[in-house]
């Protein structure tokens, strides 16, 4: 169940442990931003030597204060941290907010002591934020306990890092975005980011959250949370590069990073995952707005050609199309335009913009109004009328007011579509373009920022609709975890296989030969990757050439078994790989893609949480570089997408059901027009 926050954000009362007159103590800043708002509710000061602190009367102790107290603001020295907790909670805390810091960053000691200070906390019905955070905010209840103010508005700022935090309170200042709340996590202790998600979504003043983390804790959660939330969802996240520090055992390891993990979870989630600050407020701006695309057919409209296929390029970059105009629509753009102006998409308005400002309003319009067209992105030289005193054709101040005005007839036309439109400025301070963004239109001095911007409100990544599927229940751990093992357990759920027999020496070798009819394969089993140690012979077509390649195999592996196979009809079918990687923060992830010998040639491969519904799965392998193969290419048939995506399906609910899986695989599993077989398998237990 949620937790409730409500003592955190909008406490009763407040005490500051630790409030300081000295600048340079961080107790000085929190108690001065404490009283901002004395009249919402009490503020209490705490400094062991009394006195008074900032003007007012401090008390020695929070005991000494002789009233309960909702809210408890910890900023001591490090020994002193777990006394004031046992105070706050001795008063009748219902929220600790610790600033201290020298607990789980420094070590094992720390980490105890972390734990021990969460326990108690916990076990009184309190809320612990931090410890080693920098604070908290809620511009909705006037409650200020960082050391930095933030500008109201509608983003909940969740964040490990203070500095990060306001980097983006001042990107975010010019695109009139504020801030509802701002939580600095922390250690993470006790509230951790998945119950501020949680509570963010239920809080109403708060339209989008936007996140910093460097440490999700438990990853599934917080896509739940997210994919749960109702609102947008930024993430900006650091480290996403590095690869698993595990040992890959299978292909599916081994092309799998945290960065595809992340990835992969928040697709599933429907989260937006960016990769700077700045990307993180494009994005935000955008969202802003409440245009939401209902396709990715973009039209570019430009003053200046080199703008116009520049925005093209990025838009394209970004994710959205820019396909050339039907001839009705440019037609109609004809009839608003001059001769000289293009009309195929970019749209140029070459020079008419300087004849008459309001042929950007009506161009616009226009745009917004054609069926085939779902977003616009406008770029160039509006708002330099105004701004450069009359514009690169001069007129003065009549090209002003002209420009202004057709700010105003863009607004009033957007207004009327509901659809995305997003612009790109040389003078994105101008009076013409706050027109603009003070309406709730995105504007940008960067081309790649106003497409990234478009992308935001229109591009969905392939994957079905956001979603995590949830964990099965856990299955009884594998008796026997070796091919035959796992071949049982995967049949059982539902994936095909050849027959086979498994055997150890000629005379079985020849029974299995007996018991279904050739051609053949032979395989080494429990050799590492088989097929490049030789361990695998196939298309032997009789007893014959059977016996020949086990005796050859056998003298040079020397194999404590073997597995005689039916051979399948490989014409006219697709390799592909399923595999299923356990990840420590976020559990099962699946990997999908071409497989075969051409696994970690091409690295075409797609990734979701594990279990992938069907239709998941028949969506990332549609998203993969090569789908083209599985639609049927120079005269091949279609392979049966559907089969495969319900294969897919079955493979990775077996992996999510077996906690003790840390990898694995089937490759290749042989795609056909008539059906799915698995040909090889493998697991690598944690």
């Amino acid at each position: 169940m949620a937790r409730d926050l409500s003592a955190l954000f909008d406490p009763k009362s407040v005490a500051v442990v630790g409030a300081s007159d000295d600048p340079s103590k961080y107790g000085h800043s929190v108690a001065a931003q404490a009283l901002r708002a004395p009249d919402r509710r009490p503020v209490h000061l705490v400094n062991r030597r009394g006195g008074t602190v900032l003007g007012r009367k401090a008390a020695t102790s929070l005991l000494e204060i002789g009233e309960p107290v909702d809210l408890v603001v910890i900023s001591v020295p490090g020994p002193g941290f777990e006394a004031a907790v046992d105070d706050a909670l001795a008063c009748g805390a219902r929220a600790i907010v610790g600033i201290t810091a020298g607990f789980a960053e420094t070590g094992p000691a720390g980490l105890a002591r972390q734990q021990a200070v969460a326990a108690r906390v916990h076990e009184a019905g309190a809320v612990l934020v931090g410890p080693n955070c920098l604070g908290i905010a809620d511009n909705t209840t006037e409650l200020y306990l960082a050391s930095d103010s933030f500008a109201p508005g509608g983003i909940a700022l969740l964040s490990q890092s203070g500095n990060l935090a306001l980097e983006l309170q001042i990107r975010c200042a010019p695109h009139g975005l504020g801030f509802s709340r701002f939580v600095s996590l922390g250690n993470q202790a006790d509230v951790t980011l998945v119950d501020l998600v949680e509570d963010c979504a239920r809080h109403d003043a708060t339209t989008a959250i936007g996140v910093y983390a460097e440490d999700f804790g438990d990853g599934r959660a917080l896509a739940r949370a997210a994919a749960a939330a109702g609102k947008p969802v930024v993430l900006l996240t650091a480290g996403r590069g590095t690869a698993s520090a595990r040992s890959a055992q299978s292909h599916t390891g081994a092309l799998t990073s945290s960065s595809d993990v992340v990835a992969a979870a928040c697709r599933d989630a429907g989260v937006h995952l960016v990769t700077t600050p700045r990307e993180m407020t494009v994005v935000l701006a955008a969202l802003h707005s409440d245009s939401r695309g209902r396709g990715v057919r973009t039209a570019v409209l430009t003053d200046g050609g080199g703008h116009g296929v520049i925005a093209a390029d990025a838009a394209e970059a970004s994710g959205l199309d820019v396909p050339e105009l039907t001839a009705g629509t440019q037609d109609q753009l004809k009839e608003l335009l001059w001769e000289q102006s293009a009309v195929g998409n970019p749209v140029d308005l070459a020079g008419m913009g300087e004849q008459n400002p309001l042929s950007y309003a009506t161009t616009v319009g226009g745009l917004l109004a054609a069926d085939e067209v779902d977003t616009v992105l406008l770029t160039g030289y509006f708002g330099g009328y105004a701004a450069s005193g009359g514009g690169l054709g001069g007129g003065g101040a009549a090209l002003g007011a002209g420009e202004a005005q057709a700010a105003q007839e863009i607004v009033t036309r957007w207004r009327a579509n509901a659809k995305p439109l997003v612009v790109q400025s040389m003078y994105p301070q101008s009076p013409s373009c706050r027109t603009l963004a003070e309406a709730g239109i995105p504007v940008f001095a960067a081309t790649e920022d106003a497409a990234r911007a478009l992308a935001a409100t229109t591009v969905r990544p392939a994957g079905g609709p956001p979603g995590v599927a949830p964990l099965p229940p856990a299955a009884p751990p594998l008796a026997d975890a070796g091919y035959y093992g796992i071949r049982s357990v995967l049949g059982a759920a539902g994936v095909p296989f050849p027959a086979s027999r498994e055997i150890t020496d000629e005379r079985q070798l020849l029974a299995a030969a007996d018991a279904f009819p050739g051609p053949y394969v032979l395989k080494a089993l429990h050799v590492l990757h088989k097929s490049d140690a030789g361990g695998v012979a196939l298309r032997l077509h009789d007893k014959a050439a059977l016996l020949a390649a086990f005796r050859e195999m056998d003298a040079r592996l020397g194999a404590a078994a073997y597995s005689v196979e039916a051979m399948a009809d490989l014409s006219d079918g697709v390799e592909l790989i399923v595999g299923v990687n356990r990840d420590p923060r976020f559990g099962p992830v699946a990997m999908v893609g071409l497989g075969g010998i051409f696994t970690e040639t091409f690295h075409d491969v797609a990734f979701s949480l594990a279990p992938v519904p069907a239709e998941r799965a028949e969506a990332l392998l549609r998203s993969l570089r090569t789908a083209a193969l599985l639609s049927g290419v120079r005269g091949r048939p279609a392979v049966d997408i559907a089969a495969a995506a319900a294969v897919i399906e079955r493979i990775t609910g077996v992996a999510a059901a077996h906690p003790e899986i840390a990898e694995l695989e089937v490759n290749p599993l042989l795609v056909r027009p008539d059906g799915v077989l698995a040909l090889d398998a493998r697991a690598v237990l944690a």
